[in-house]
């Protein structure tokens, strides 16, 4: 992508960091005088006005306070929340288990009505068998260091999954032709996740293409990412998730996954790649 996806993130927080700097010169403060009334070291108000260290509630507070704007911090509270929110490391979303984070996504499925899913390298969650989602969830906890709840986190995504079969959604799903031949879990349970994306692919609510490794390209593999409605960008990094909400990037990723979709091949040229895929196990 022309922009880093973390982009978005870092420009919600200089936007906190500008609105707290603006309220300083508002007042007629230099950041040495703003840091004695709030009871801290001058380099703590330059690192917070160059967006290099978040601010806390309480920081907020004493901010606003010192410039005789006490009732503008609850909005900035708010909109600083949000802006950490954007960027969430996978360290601290995973907490409370892998099966939390199935579970914390329904309420996002429930609301939307058209979902774009780009991937690169796996088989989308909505898409994936329990077996092919416990191996990669279990992959997962590995990698984060994580105590492996894979078996629950795995039945929770399938049964939050079962939304591709409910009226009135729109699933668009494109992914790359390497994502049929990386090998998770077991030949038996690979096989059983290509078997249900023969069945998965025909359902009237999915659209799902795949881009053939053949293929002449006007655009570069991505990173894996969801656009929910045409609100909400979700992009998966190794060590983070990424919330885009800025209209222009936002606006960026559908035109990249449109030109992504147009490379891609639907229907019996899609189920030849999943039987080719299948063949190759044995």
């Amino acid at each position: 992508m022309p922009t880093s996806p973390s982009s978005s993130a870092q420009a919600a927080r200089e936007r906190v960091a500008r609105r707290l700097r603006d309220l300083r010169a508002d007042a007629g403060l230099t950041g040495t005088e703003l840091a004695v009334r709030c009871g801290w070291t001058h380099p703590k108000t330059s690192r917070i006005e160059n967006a290099r260290t978040p601010p806390t509630p309480d920081d907020i507070r004493r901010w606003c306070q010192a410039c005789d704007a006490e009732d503008q911090a609850a909005d900035i509270i708010v909109e600083s929340r949000d802006a950490e929110s954007a960027y969430t490391e996978w360290q601290r979303t995973v907490r409370a288990g892998l099966k939390r984070l199935q579970d914390s996504y329904v309420r996002l499925y429930e609301s939307t009505e058209l979902f774009r899913i780009y991937s690169p390298t796996l088989v989308p969650g909505l898409l994936q068998t329990e077996g092919y989602a416990r191996a990669v969830l279990s992959a997962t906890a590995e990698l984060l260091d994580l105590p492996n709840d894979a078996d629950e986190a795995a039945v929770a995504r399938v049964q939050r999954s079962q939304i591709i079969h409910r009226p009135g959604r729109r699933f668009v799903m494109v992914i790359e032709e390497s994502a049929l031949s990386y090998q998770l879990g077991d030949p038996a349970a690979m096989a059983a996740q290509l078997g249900y994306l023969l069945t998965a692919g025909a359902l009237p609510t999915v659209s799902l293409g795949i881009i053939p490794s053949s293929t002449q390209r006007g655009l570069w593999p991505q990173e894996l990412f969801h656009v929910y409605d045409n609100q909400l960008v979700s992009v998966e990094l190794m060590a983070a998730r990424v919330r885009i909400t800025q209209p222009s990037e936002v606006a960026l990723y559908l035109k990249a996954f449109e030109q992504l979709r147009s490379m891609a091949v639907y229907g019996a040229d899609a189920r030849a790649l999943i039987l080719r895929a299948i063949e190759a196990l044995h």
